[in-house]
């Protein structure tokens, strides 16, 4: 009998992730992240359409969190970690000894499950796009194969984890300074989900446009100054040359702020740059962080502004 792969998160990444696991034969539920969701079909058909013009079709099973008494396999992730906090009380208890991984944007998204003392604990860096096309239908993009590493467990699990969790279109690799991953791609993150929102332009703008380039390199010395005050050291230039790898891999496509405004949605900024402006004031430096709290504070009013409107 396969061990289940359980996914929560019903969003882009999510159903990307179940179709192509799916595909490659593994066992999988996908569950729906919100508590308030409404009532939906047992199982949907899920399409991914991919970069290279290929699409692959799945039928999926899908569940609330609270119709299943336990989650006995692998719990993957998705859902926005504004969430953690509540998905942490209602996954305690739920998910044993089951490694859980955490496939999310923004810095320190683990505490809320090492406080509620989950055993066995992953983060996972994501280096791919993917976007809502229609109902059920997704467009994804790979960029490399997304870092994991361990917040709390084990190297062995870890390798285990990432031979269960690879797919040629959707590849994993172990990592063991995870960390500094989470730092790289925060870094870039604070770069696309303010600056191509504010703009109201898509991913590929740092690749095409000079100025737009000039602004990111100063959000990027900002969050590698902080970086290095909590012992994480980056090079800036390797930073910069994945932020413009990114930029032209997803060209056309939207940040996921972006399209959370958009749609009057909640969004990550309080986890990305108004993540590293409190940790800047912690370091007794909040200057460092100064246009980077900026651009995430105009960044959360236009998202809170578009929710009124």
């Amino acid at each position: 009998m396969k061990t289940p792969i359980y996914i929560i998160g019903a969003g882009a990444i999510g159903m990307t992730l179940a179709v192509l696991l799916k595909q490659a034969g593994k066992d999988v539920i996908l569950i729906r992240g919100r508590q308030e969701s409404p009532t939906e079909a047992d199982e949907a058909t899920i399409t991914v359409d991919c970069v290279d013009d290929t699409t692959v079709s799945a039928t999926i099973p899908i569940r609330s969190l609270e119709a299943l008494p336990a989650l006995d396999g692998p719990v993957l992730l998705t859902t926005k970690s504004f969430g953690n906090e509540v998905l942490a009380q209602r996954l305690s208890g739920k998910t044993g000894q089951s490694p859980l991984i955490l496939l999310q944007n923004g810095l320190t998204n683990e505490e809320p499950f090492l406080e509620a003392d989950f055993p066995r604990l992953y983060r996972c860096v994501l280096l791919a796009t993917s976007q809502v096309q229609a109902a059920y239908v997704v467009r994804y993009k790979p960029v490399a194969a997304s870092p994991i590493g361990v917040i709390r467990g084990h190297e062995v699990e870890l390798a285990d984890l990432v031979a269960n969790l690879t797919t040629t279109r959707f590849p994993f690799r172990a990592e063991v300074a995870i960390q500094q991953a989470i730092w790289e791609k925060v870094i870039t993150n604070c770069v696309f989900n303010t600056i191509c929102p504010l703009l109201n332009v898509d991913n590929g703008i740092f690749y095409r446009n000079t100025s737009a380039l000039v602004l990111a390199r100063e959000v990027i010395a900002e969050c590698l100054a902080v970086a290095r005050g909590v012992g994480v050291v980056l090079n800036p230039a390797e930073v910069e040359q994945r932020l413009l790898q990114i930029s032209q891999r997803s060209d056309g496509q939207l940040i996921s702020t972006l399209v959370d405004i958009n749609q009057g949605r909640e969004t990550e900024i309080d986890s990305l740059n108004l993540a590293v402006a409190r940790l800047a004031k912690r370091l007794g430096q909040p200057d460092l962080a100064s246009k980077t709290r900026l651009l995430g504070e105009l960044t959360r009013l236009k998202a809170e502004t578009s929710r009124i409107s």
